[in-house]
């Protein structure tokens, strides 16, 4: 257990930090699911921009790697692009 005042502020603002980049992490794969279930092309190019805005987001803050981010816009716009 902590000792210091400022070891147990970090403490606390550790778990609000990871509770908040769990919930966006969790939104964004949400959404990328969405996107890789869609059958409609239609549907899925309108959902694209706001999901590669997300992933951006997210690389930025460091909740996923850089590079990640990158294969998973990849990935998605392929797939979409492949939709009939």
């Amino acid at each position: 257990m902590a000792n210091h005042k400022s070891s147990k502020k970090r403490i606390r603002s550790n778990d609000a930090k990871r509770t908040k980049n769990r919930y966006q992490a969790k939104t964004a794969r949400t959404a990328i699911k969405g996107i890789r279930t869609a059958k409609d092309k239609k549907e899925a190019q309108k959902a694209l921009p706001g999901v590669i805005s997300m992933i951006d987001k997210l690389a930025k803050k460091s909740i996923i790697h850089k590079n990640k981010a990158g294969n998973l816009k990849s990935k998605l716009t392929k797939h979409v692009s492949k939709l009939k």
